[in-house]
């Protein structure tokens, strides 16, 4: 199950990701916003958030102008991944190295077929694990305000 969510500017982009999604026979929910009217992006993020953290969504895809501001958003949720990206590299990469859970993109940044080709990329990349296992471990620790 994926978690989609955004803001007023994401709203177009939102549904263009919807679409890959049923493409790709992948299940989704919702968490907003529906409207174009002007709304603010952490409520929205941070619903999607926690519905990945709490295992409702195995990962999540979040837009706004940016994906800079409800990928800040998101992040303060604990045991979120966030990355946002504008190319395909990156966002491959943050899976396979970082096994990020949550992708966020900028409807201002991005084309819709762009933004799809990135959010397709990281759903089928798969997570290396080996030494950057590890590395995840470490940031889970500084999550729980350990010293490395």
């Amino acid at each position: 199950m994926i978690a989609l969510a955004c803001d007023h500017t994401g709203l177009a982009m939102k549904k263009e990701i919807a679409s890959l999604l049923d493409e790709m026979g992948l299940a989704w929910k919702d968490y907003g916003t529906y409207t174009e009217e002007s709304c603010d992006y952490p409520v929205y993020g941070s619903r999607a958030a926690r519905a990945v953290v709490s295992g409702e969504c195995d990962r999540g895809i979040l837009i706004c102008g940016t994906g800079v501001g409800i990928g800040i958003a998101a992040s303060k949720v604990k045991g979120t991944r966030v990355c946002t990206c504008s190319d395909v590299y990156t966002a491959t990469l943050s899976k396979r190295h970082n096994n990020s859970n949550i992708l966020t993109m900028g409807a201002r940044v991005l084309g819709p077929d762009l933004a799809k080709m990135i959010a397709r990329a990281w759903l089928e990349e798969p997570f290396e694990g080996g030494r950057h296992q590890r590395r995840i471990d470490q940031i889970a620790a500084i999550e729980r305000g350990e010293e490395l």
